[in-house]
């Protein structure tokens, strides 16, 4: 379905946000500010469609609402943890961009997107001070984790990312009756990360949050708000795992 076009706004800023770093493609263009600012967002196909279709469908994002590539402002990239690839693609793409509009990156947590994204989409509002675990399917075993807490009007980074074995959620959180906030797809994609917990032990925040357009929108925004812009050389993934594939031995132990 075509893109609605957005209604003028004034002022700035144009900001176009987008991640690979999961299965999904999620992009976004921001167009203006606070109460006045308006979103638009797509999802699409990721892996190894999202290179061929990430520059396309940015470029549709722009024209639906009426602009060209020299209204951006700035270009705003899921910088991990993730995919490697997706990543690598994100990053690559985001900085040739950046380089040739002559614009400023920003750098966003993508685990802080799922945790943003999980907060819209929520049916309870958070109060200041909740804090949220997000947990991702890192494949080969492992969770990407990490926890933010809700400020008010912002995230802010409780713990670091971290790459976590399957039954690190049990050893922490078991019988504990802590009622501990998650959200991220490791609810759905690892089950095997939630045997030995209780009701009581978890609450879900949202069962099925991403790093949707919305969510990497409202971050770039703030990010952007707070000057929290970089240099496209100077743009960088978040890598936690240096080992990015399994040897045949450890494929087949997996299995086992």
């Amino acid at each position: 379905m075509p893109a609605s076009p957005l209604p003028p706004l004034d002022p700035a800023p144009v900001l176009l946000a987008l991640d690979t770093a999961t299965e999904r493609l999620h992009i976004a263009l921001s167009v203006g500010a606070g109460e006045a600012g308006r979103t638009q967002a797509l999802e699409l196909a990721g892996g190894p469609q999202a290179s061929a279709g990430l520059l396309p469908a940015l470029q549709s994002l722009l024209q639906a609402q009426g602009l060209g590539w020299p209204a951006v402002h700035a270009i705003a990239f899921g910088a991990g943890p993730g995919a490697f690839t997706g990543l690598r693609t994100a990053c690559s793409v985001t900085q040739g961009l950046a380089l040739g509009l002559g614009v400023p990156v920003i750098a966003l947590d993508t685990l802080m997107a799922v945790a943003e994204d999980a907060r819209q989409r929520s049916d309870k509002p958070l109060s200041a001070g909740e804090v949220a675990w997000v947990l991702q399917d890192a494949r080969m075993g492992e969770l990407y984790v990490a926890a933010f807490r809700w400020g008010g009007e912002r995230w802010v980074v409780q713990t670091p990312p971290a790459l976590w074995p399957l039954g690190e959620p049990r050893a922490r959180w078991a019988s504990r009756g802590e009622g501990v906030l998650v959200c991220g797809n490791a609810l759905s994609a690892c089950p095997a990360a939630w045997d030995g917990l209780l009701p009581n032990d978890i609450r879900v925040l949202a069962p099925d949050a991403m790093p949707r357009g919305a969510a990497l929108a409202e971050l770039a925004r703030q990010a952007w708000a707070h000057g929290e812009q970089v240099d496209a050389a100077l743009a960088l993934p978040r890598y936690v795992r240096d080992k990015v594939a399994q040897t045949t031995a450890e494929r087949a132990a997996a299995q086992a």
